[in-house]
């Protein structure tokens, strides 16, 4: 019931909000015009949409080098996702459930007229709430988030929920005269420090207590997307024959539950960043889609990304050596495969 209620409340936002705010370059930028301050709108509270945001963040740090960067979103994970990154200033934080904190809520949106930005950035271009946040917000530029049909054509990996917006603001910001440069879209970041990396490969050496590398299995997911106990016994008894100089632990989700029945050596941990940093010191990740995912990318190490109902190309993980998998094409041996040509 809660999943058709907001269904239909994205439906009719979409609606109403389909015809609200349009980019638009009417004229060059001056000589004298600096980009000090940029909005960027992602009104989500979820840990995975929120990690998507960092190669949005770092494009705008390489593009506009001394601007400060506010962030609106919801819920309270953002802080902790961008706690390194110093040129992020004020994070407007919507409550995650508006009804029941809505002074709250409203003074959240108010918060967006009190500020003045040289470029407000809408994030994601489906998202109804992040257009009407731009369109609310006073800024001299405003990027809504428009698909361009061209760019299609030219990026194989266009619709990439982390690279898509950053393909589109590249394409507008060319449009009132900057520079249109073609580098890599930069890789989902967490930017774990020295401390952090330090603390989660002492983490992982006292669970498995020996050097060897270690594959690492996060067994959960939500609804659909979450595959069955049986399909992850199957799959660990096939890794575990496949990589026998390997430790194979498994990550716990924050309801400390397994699909692997607690059977493995296992961490757990609701600090997002402790898991980023026990993570990184893993040879490789392997997940179903979900935010848990797109943190073990944001923590540099390879991942695994299982699909079976989600669509790989707009949510696939995005780092060096990731890759994702549609397990209703392959079987468990070809998983395998992928798996040992990833970790050569």
């Amino acid at each position: 019931m809660k999943k058709k209620i907001n269904a239909v409340r994205r439906s009719i936002m979409k609606s109403l909000t389909k015809n609200i705010g349009k980019s638009h370059a009417e004229g060059k930028l001056n000589q004298n015009f600096v980009v000090k301050r940029v909005l960027i709108s992602r009104p989500n509270h979820r840990l995975g949409n929120i990690l998507l945001l960092t190669p949005l963040v770092q494009e705008i740090e390489k593009t506009f080098p001394n601007a400060k960067i506010d962030l609106f979103v919801k819920g309270g994970i953002t802080p902790i996702i961008f706690k390194n990154y110093k040129s992020v200033d004020k994070i407007f934080q919507l409550p995650k459930k508006p009804f029941s904190n809505l002074f709250q809520y409203i003074k959240g949106w108010f918060s967006l007229k009190s500020n003045k930005y040289d470029l407000a950035i809408n994030a994601t271009q489906g998202s109804s709430s992040g257009r009407l946040s731009i369109s609310f917000a006073k800024a001299d530029y405003k990027f809504f988030g428009e698909d361009v049909e061209d760019l299609k054509i030219q990026h194989s990996d266009y619709n990439h929920i982390a690279k898509n917006t950053i393909y589109n603001l590249r394409n507008y910001l060319s449009q009132i005269g900057l520079e249109d440069h073609r580098s890599q879209v930069p890789f989902l970041d967490l930017r774990l420090d020295k401390e952090e990396l330090e603390d989660g490969k002492k983490k992982l050496h006292d669970l498995v207590k020996n050097d060897k590398k270690t594959i690492c299995l996060f067994t959960n997911a939500t609804g659909d997307k979450c595959y069955s106990e049986s399909w992850w016994t199957a799959f660990y008894d096939k890794l575990e024959s496949a990589f026998p100089d390997y430790n194979i632990i498994e990550l716990l989700p924050v309801e400390n539950i397994s699909k692997l029945n607690f059977n493995i050596p296992n961490f757990y941990s609701k600090d997002v960043r402790e898991m980023g940093g026990f993570i990184a010191n893993c040879a490789i990740f392997i997940a179903a889609d979900n935010g848990v995912m797109h943190l073990a990318s944001a923590s540099g190490t390879p991942t695994i990304g299982l699909f079976s109902v989600t669509n790989e190309t707009m949510y696939k993980p995005y780092n060096h050596k990731s890759l994702s998998i549609n397990t209703n094409n392959v079987d468990n041996d070809k998983v395998i495969e992928l798996i040992k040509s990833s970790l050569n």
